[in-house]
């Protein structure tokens, strides 16, 4: 049982392995960008677990800032992929600018919260 388990799975990231090849790389720069915003909130949860969170509207603000836009970057990814039919009007252009607004008015919103 164990065996055909290990091979199941390693059959499941061999298909999305080879299925994620096909993305396009602005797709995969999304992609790396949302990690890299996932893993900086990370780092800063670990951070004030082992320091403590004395300033703690700074805490907050750093992680909800990091949530916010890998959010904000996957609504990106969303609207830039060429598979999504609900999106196929909608320019490139356009999308990243609505990106770029809406980071925009989080962080202005983020550094209000530091006050």
């Amino acid at each position: 049982m164990a065996r055909s388990t290990g091979k199941d799975a390693q059959a499941l990231f061999h298909s999305l392995r080879s299925a994620y090849a096909a993305t396009p790389t602005t797709l995969k720069i999304i992609d790396l960008y949302v990690g890299f915003a996932v893993f900086t909130a990370l780092i800063q949860v670990v951070y004030m677990a082992i320091v403590g969170s004395f300033p703690f509207n700074s805490f907050l603000s750093g992680v909800l800032s990091c949530v916010g836009t890998a959010v904000l970057a996957v609504c990106l990814r969303i609207q830039v992929n060429k598979d999504n039919k609900e999106f196929k009007d909608l320019p490139p252009e356009r999308a990243f600018a609505d990106f770029v607004l809406c980071n925009l008015v989080l962080h202005l919103v983020i550094m209000n919260f530091l006050g």
